[in-house]
């Protein structure tokens, strides 16, 4: 596939990229390069003190830059939701030198559910993504917009669908009880409860 190879390239090279996920269109850079995942930033116009999630191939790439790997607890909700739109910020497993915004302690990690982006993480690694938008505006539907309103300072737009899902869920599993950070398409209720049932506690 042509566009999964000039994926790999640009982002091997340090750049940014514009791609589309199962929510919406992303904009990512490799998670272990700091000058990439800078420009990141910078292309987003978003301060570190707001952190990028990361997107992984499949739970295991995602739970070994988890603190232990992650709770029983994490990895049960982890094999029920993942592939699929479930963010999870966990502690992150120590000796990792990732520029991800602050906390520098923990990481939010999360298997999309769509083959491109899974197949793009598995060739270069994990990704640092969040959504192809300037802050504070709204997400372009189209690659094309997306592109458009990020500017020259992209290396490459992936070309999809036009995309205007509900963004992931993001559920805080760094304390007990996790928390919800943020409403989205998973039922987060369902993920709290399996968390209980599993009783796994970073603490």
């Amino acid at each position: 596939m042509a566009a999964l190879e000039d994926a790999v390239a640009a982002l091997h090279a340090g750049g940014v990229v514009v791609l589309p996920t199962d929510t919406v269109y992303g904009l990512a850079a490799r998670a272990d390069d700091a000058t990439a995942t800078a420009g990141l930033f910078a292309l987003k116009g978003r301060s570190e003190g707001v952190p990028v999630a990361v997107l992984c191939a499949d739970a295991a790439q995602a739970l070994a830059w988890a603190d232990q790997g992650g709770t029983a607890a994490v990895r049960a909700v982890a094999a029920q939701w993942w592939p699929g739109a479930l963010t999870l910020v966990v502690p992150r497993r120590a000796g990792l030198d990732l520029a991800l915004g602050t906390p520098a302690h923990t990481i939010g990690l999360r298997v999309p559910d769509n083959a491109f982006v899974q197949a793009l993480a598995a060739r270069v690694g994990p990704l640092a993504t969040t959504s192809a938008n300037r802050h504070g505006q709204p997400t372009p539907a189209t690659a094309q917009e997306a592109g458009a309103a990020l500017g020259p300072g992209v290396a490459l737009v992936v070309d999809g669908p036009r995309l205007n899902a509900p963004p992931s869920t993001v559920v805080d599993a760094t304390t007990w009880p996790w928390t919800v950070l943020r409403a989205g398409a998973v039922d987060a209720e369902s993920v709290l409860q399996l968390a209980a049932a599993t009783g796994g506690s970073y603490r």
